[in-house]
């Protein structure tokens, strides 16, 4: 568990600190619209005949009701999620509620814009609870196990997320709006969403009380608690449930404000909020303040039109970041036996070599189909001494793909082992979000920069990133909840980023898109070679460590005894996983999730001992994009769809076929 290590204050002097300068930003906003009197009656009592105050009323009152009441509502759904997983980085979005509602109303858009004639809250509710219900129908065979639901979440949110940017890549300009929403709008019109939430959260709230005392119990092991006569399973059930029903109902009103689920929680138990009550209520409240706080901020700054275009959502995560980086360092973490979760997922290969030898034929088999076959002007066709010519193009696409695709796979793995968290990869640690932060400045700000000078910056921006996290780790010695928790930090900037700019009508944005999405089209001969160099060489470097691998996973009392130097030992490995990670971000962009899925898949399949995982995920990753390449190339040609969305789509079936043998 995480607790303080300064003499912090209390949850209520943290959430003091906050509601001060809220006040006074509301007494600013007031005396900008003509003082205390004329908004009180502008609230309780417009005159029809005075448009300021009818704006007053429909607006800029129902605007911080929302604030208040989304912020809140996330931050208890966020202490639910974070309680029933055990996981301080689970949040409002790890069971994909964020991700359904927005495909949906995605796909009704454009395909059915009468549903959106029912209401786009009742739209966004119902694609909220079909992914939820996915994720239950993987997890409810392991008795709803908080390692199963994590995974079941992380891969059902990151597949409708490719099927959402697919979506978006191709019809930009009918969904320019909707985007918008999607980065987390509190624009309000009136007071029907108020009328529409309050009771919901209301009732949640009440409902979370209530079960106050049989959740707390989930603080013990499950032969703890189920000694105690509790049914684990409905009780994780009761647990998301609420959570599920908490955030649906705010996303559909407001669309993903994500970060304000993940950091209230954390902020109140760093500030000394131990137990779940205080959680419940704090964090609840924090919650309100830090989201209402970045709503006035924009507005008093920025002023209505600003107000009104910049989501809040992008905005709370690009403020809201920096102050959980800082909190970061003064975050202890407990000694605490080791955790075994991930370890029941596996099971052991009784031939693991020959599995990987039987891979490595099918990726052989995959490369060489990626360069003969493919689509032209006539249709299918053959390579043929005609039409050799375009090995030339084909070639450098598949060695990036494969590249790219074992170091993010090994990378994944490392990561995944070093801190026996199943949320743990590449794109969590942040250096995939840093990379991409300075590619995407880049592109916005320097008029056609060149390949190269994209790949050197890109390589700076991961550079710096890891000299963050270092800065912000060595106190801690690394410990892996306080690398996975700076990662999501740097993860939520970068998000906040992207969605800033993908709203900002700028036509380079179809670029950062298409990059985003993981494409291979501008990887040449030159780049492919570097590739293939960088890829063995790093893969030869993270052998030496395979014992440390095997033995990390034990828990840190045990890995000291058998005399591994755990900072020296964390700190190469989070450097390794960098370089791994900066190099093929730079090729297939930060949002392919091999380094989520391929490690799992390699458990899956039965490689289990530390140098045979990190051979079963290399290979699995490279051949889920090898192929992911190639189906992107062939399956609406001439349009491509990028690799990296593909790569998501395959990976995310298997992943989920087989969660549901387990």
């Amino acid at each position: 568990m995480l607790s303080r290590v300064w003499p912090a204050p209390s949850p209520s002097r943290a959430c003091l600190l906050l509601g001060l300068p809220l006040l006074m930003l509301v007494w600013l906003g007031i005396e900008r619209h003509a003082g205390l009197a004329f908004s009180l009656q502008a609230l309780f009592s417009p005159s029809l005949d005075d448009i300021d105050q009818l704006l007053l009323h429909q607006t800029w009152w129902p605007r911080l009701a929302m604030a208040l009441l989304a912020g809140g509502g996330l931050a208890l759904a966020g202490v639910l999620l974070q309680q029933v997983l055990r996981n301080p980085l689970a949040s409002p979005t790890t069971l994909g509620v964020a991700a359904g509602a927005n495909l949906a109303l995605m796909a009704a858009t454009l395909l059915a814009p009468g549903l959106l004639v029912l209401g786009r809250e009742w739209v966004a509710l119902g694609g909220g609870a079909l992914a939820v219900g996915l994720v239950f129908l993987l997890s409810w065979p392991r008795g709803l196990a908080p390692v199963v639901v994590v995974l079941s979440g992380l891969v059902v949110n990151f597949y409708l997320g490719a099927l959402a940017t697919a979506l978006l890549l191709f019809n930009h300009e009918s969904l320019v709006r909707l985007l918008i929403w999607g980065a987390g709008s509190l624009v309000q019109n009136g007071w029907d969403d108020v009328a529409f939430l309050w009771p919901r959260l209301l009732v949640g709230a009440a409902l979370a009380w209530l079960l106050l005392r049989p959740l707390a119990i989930l603080e013990l092991d499950d032969a703890s608690a189920r000694s105690l006569g509790v049914s684990l399973k409905y009780l994780r059930l009761g647990g998301l449930g609420l959570a599920v029903v908490l955030t649906g109902s705010i996303v559909s009103v407001v669309g993903v404000i994500g970060f304000i689920g993940l950091a209230a929680p954390n902020i109140v138990r760093l500030a000394g909020g131990r137990s779940l009550a205080q959680r419940l209520v704090w964090g609840t409240l924090l919650g309100a303040l830090l989201l209402a706080l970045t709503d006035l901020v924009i507005q008093l700054l920025g002023g209505e039109l600003v107000a009104t275009m910049l989501p809040t959502g992008a905005i709370t995560g690009l403020l809201g970041a920096p102050l959980l980086l800082w909190l970061i360092p003064r975050l202890r973490l407990e000694r605490a036996p080791p955790q075994r979760s991930t370890a029941s997922l596996e099971h052991r290969h009784p031939a693991p070599r020959r599995l990987a030898i039987i891979l490595t034929i099918v990726l052989l088999l995959a490369a060489v189909l990626a360069i003969v076959l493919g689509q032209g002007p006539q249709g299918w066709y053959w390579l043929t001494m005609e039409n050799g010519a375009v090995v030339e193009w084909r070639w450098p696409r598949m060695v990036a793909a494969a590249g790219s695709g074992v170091m993010l796979a090994i990378a994944g793995t490392v990561l995944q082992r070093l801190s026996a968290n199943p949320m743990a990869s590449p794109e969590v640690l942040g250096i995939s979000g840093g990379s991409a932060i300075a590619l995407i400045l880049a592109i916005y700000l320097l008029p056609g920069p060149s390949q190269l000078t994209l790949v050197g910056i890109g390589t700076l921006g991961a550079v710096i990133t890891l000299g963050l996290l270092i800065a912000l780790n060595r106190r801690s010695g690394f410990a892996p909840a306080h690398l996975l928790l700076s990662g999501v930090a740097i993860g939520a900037l970068f998000d906040a980023l992207r969605s800033v700019m993908l709203v900002n009508g700028d036509p380079r944005t179809q670029q950062v898109i298409a990059w985003v999405a993981g494409s291979t089209y501008q990887t040449t001969a030159t780049s492919a070679t570097i590739i293939a160099v960088l890829t063995v060489a790093l893969t030869l470097a993270v052998r030496p460590f395979t014992r440390w691998l095997d033995i990390l996973p034990l828990g840190s009392a045990t890995a000291g005894a058998l005399g591994i130097h755990l900072s020296r030992a964390r700190l190469v490995l989070l450097l390794l996983t960098a370089l791994l990670t900066a190099c093929a971000t730079l090729v297939v962009g930060p949002l392919s999730f091999i380094g989520l899925l391929a490690p799992h898949m390699a458990r899956l399949a039965g490689f289990a001992r530390a140098s045979m995982h990190l051979l079963g995920a290399g290979l699995i990753g490279a051949l889920l994009m090898v192929v992911a390449d190639w189906l992107g190339r062939q399956l609406l040609f001439p349009s491509e769809i990028p690799a990296g969305v593909i790569a998501s789509l395959l990976g995310g079936a298997y992943f989920m076929w087989g969660l549901r043998r387990l």
